[in-house]
């Protein structure tokens, strides 16, 4: 029976602007986040969130309480760089050296992202990914950070989740960005990525370093041949597209079709395909939260009912492809659909593709949780957990290898499109959308679950129904 590994890292997530508040202080700048437009005026902002700045040597010794191997968080770009590019704030590099030598205490490795969401505004003002020289800036800020703590952090993931970002811009980023120039935003972001490959393996001794896009298999609503067609094109450009640039350099052939289709072909620059083929990852970090259905749009009509923001339904491309839901799984209160199988066969369509190790470092269930006398009482989120868990044992005695599972997330955070009332965390944060209160820390039942589960190495997965 195959079992998690002694050495497997376990682990939990967060990124730095949906925690970390402080958003003006000790020198950071603005990013993207602190400034775009918010359709939900009655959700809480970044500016506080959980307030991870002040109480990061709080919540790290509840990790390691919890039993974590390893924690996935981001650095603020703007808080090393306030503009983006130019002086460095002394401020900012100071702090995340305490954050990682507060994890390296507990002897939890750190494993940081370096970019999740949020552009310096300062270099969104000039063109943002649009412009050519962001991706320079970029490659000079990751350098910087795998010098200055590279001799303390081992794992390094790149850009998180950069095909949601360019998919659903609007709900992550809070404006539209028309097709052409979001594929050139796609080609200059994966190019970044790819100078951040070859900077880690130039500059970190010993360094891993990997891509961290969300990855959902995408099934056919039916076996009508014009629906496997529409999820051929859909899992080639939700999917393939940003892991054949990371894995194997190469724009993907059926993604490639769909652009030249739509007449969006990005500009390459004389080198960009020295540089594609420059440096690949060393592992494939994969975020999932669920699979998803399409059909073939055989006419014009909606979208379909059942928006549940960016793994939802809403999604059409006229002649492509067309979002269905799928009768067979079921769906959380936010309206995602629910479905472990799903996470082994992306595991193993990854696997088949690139054959390389894998970690899990989103996946999670956001939920409404309710404090009652200091108690929280998720059931849901156990079980939820415990179903991927044992997805991810399968796919492993099917041949993957398999790092480490970093769930969504650590503590609980501001939610992008939901605010603080979609909690994913192991650990409450006793606050409100209007009320920030003390801000006071809650072990959930999760918490204890998980912890069992990391002593145990996954045994009592084993044991339970």
């Amino acid at each position: 029976m195959t079992t998690f590994p002694k050495d497997f890292l376990w682990g939990a997530s967060i990124s730095a602007h949906q925690t970390e508040g402080a958003y003006a202080t000790d020198g950071k700048g603005l990013s993207v986040q602190d400034t775009r437009p918010r359709d939900n005026k009655d959700i809480c902002d970044f500016t506080v969130a959980s307030d991870f700045y002040h109480n990061y040597k709080e919540d790290i010794r509840l990790l390691h309480e919890l039993g974590l191997k390893v924690f996935r968080f981001s650095i603020a770009w703007t808080r090393i760089f306030p503009t983006g590019v130019g002086l460095i704030n002394p401020e900012g590099v100071t702090h995340y050296h305490d954050v990682i030598d507060t994890c390296l205490s507990y002897g939890i490795q750190p494993m940081i992202t370096l970019y999740h969401f949020d552009l310096p505004q300062s270099l969104e003002d000039t063109g943002g990914w649009s412009n050519r020289a962001t991706v320079n800036a970029f490659e000079d800020y990751a350098r910087f950070l795998f010098t200055e703590y590279g001799s303390k952090v081992k794992y390094w993931l790149t850009i998180n989740e950069p095909n949601i970002m360019l998919l659903v811009d609007k709900k992550i980023l809070g404006k539209h960005i028309p097709l052409k120039e979001k594929y050139q935003q796609f080609h200059h972001i994966m190019i970044a990525e790819k100078l951040a490959f070859k900077a880690c393996h130039e500059l970190v001794e010993g360094g891993q370093i990997g891509p961290v896009p969300n990855i959902s298999i995408v099934y056919p609503a039916t076996s009508k041949p014009l629906d496997n067609q529409a999820s051929l094109y859909f899992n080639s450009i939700r999917n393939w597209l940003y892991l054949d640039f990371a894995c194997k350099g190469i724009y993907n052939p059926i993604a490639l079709d769909y652009l030249r289709q739509k007449d969006v072909v990005p500009q390459m620059e004389p080198g960009d395909d020295a540089i594609m083929k420059s440096a690949y990852p060393d592992f494939i970090s994969v975020n999932y939260y669920s699979s998803v259905t399409v059909e073939y749009p055989e006419a014009d009509v909606d979208m379909m009912d059942g928006i549940s923001d960016q793994q939802s339904e809403d999604i059409m491309e006229k002649g492509f492809y067309k979002g269905y839901t799928n009768t067979f799984l079921t769906k959380n209160e936010f309206n995602w659909t629910i479905d472990p199988l799903g996470l082994k066969t992306t595991m193993q369509h990854i696997n088949d593709r690139y054959a390389l190790p894998m970690m899990i470092t989103e996946n999670g269930l956001g939920a409404y949780d309710t404090l009652e006398n200091g108690e929280i009482h998720d059931d849901y989120r156990i079980a939820y957990i415990r179903e991927h868990l044992k997805a991810c044992l399968e796919a492993m005695s099917s041949g993957i290898t398999l790092l480490g599972y970093s769930p969504w997330s650590a503590i609980d955070l501001v939610s992008v499109h939901e605010g603080m009332q979609k909690r994913y965390g192991f650990i409450f944060v006793d606050r409100t959308e209007k009320d920030e209160k003390q801000l006071k820390r809650y072990r959930k039942d999760s918490f204890y679950w998980y912890q069992d589960i990391i002593k145990t190495h996954g045994e009592t997965l084993q044991k339970e129904k």
